[in-house]
């Protein structure tokens, strides 16, 4: 009975211990907690395209191009969206404007301000097109592939129009309708063609960034 009461006052006092401690280092932890639910509410980073965005990309390319340079190099979806948009924007809608750009997850998601019209209207998106505006936000969300030495695709695994998730089996056919020029051999059929150096091994993203891996030396 003795031992049974002793093991209870040990536990209390335990208690009171993790109380005080907690009391005197709140600030502490409540400014950890208030930061990370305003990291959470704030959502993913959408960060405009740039050309300074495009010339840190470039820079960090010509370093993994030289042998002594490093095997892999991050940089934000920001840098590597205004990157490759130089190949994308002769395959994404003429009137695509307000475009932007944002790691989430294992993706890396575009968004701009587009014209219907330019995706077929209601030719390809059939009856969701009359409940859309002539010009709507437009968002898509994909990985990257290297196909072969000086092609890689940005496979698109989702789009959103305004609030709208388009089905899957119709991204083939949005992305063939705003396609210009011929289309490269060994493509997924929801993907759209990059130019990339030769030297350029992978593409993967994760943790708010995206890394870029050079080829194994020969």
């Amino acid at each position: 009975m003795r031992m049974g009461c002793l093991t209870r006052l040990g536990c209390f006092a335990t208690l009171i211990c993790i109380a005080i401690i907690a009391w005197l280092t709140k600030d502490q932890w409540l400014r950890r907690l208030t930061e990370h639910a305003t990291t959470a509410a704030a959502g993913p980073v959408w960060e405009p395209l740039t050309l300074q965005g495009a010339e840190r990309t470039r820079k960090m390319l010509d370093r993994l191009s030289k042998p002594s340079g490093p095997v892999f190099g991050n940089l934000s979806g920001g840098d590597v969206a205004s990157y490759v948009y130089q190949s994308l924007a002769k395959q994404l809608p003429p009137s695509a404007d307000s475009i932007e750009a944002a790691v989430i997850g294992d993706r890396l998601y575009i968004r701009a301000s587009v014209r219907l019209q330019d995706l077929g209207g209601t030719s390809v998106l059939g009856p969701l097109a009359g409940m859309l505006g002539d010009r709507e936000r437009m968002q898509f969300g994909g990985t990257f592939h290297v196909v072969r030495p000086q092609l890689a695709e940005y496979q698109v695994k989702d789009i959103k129009i305004r609030d709208l998730s388009i089905p899957s089996a119709m991204i083939p056919r949005i992305l063939h309708q705003t396609e210009r020029g011929s289309r490269p051999d060994g493509l997924s059929p929801d993907g759209l063609p990059i130019v990339v150096p030769g030297y350029l091994g992978d593409v993967r993203i994760s943790n708010g960034h995206m890394t870029l891996y050079r080829t194994a030396p020969q």
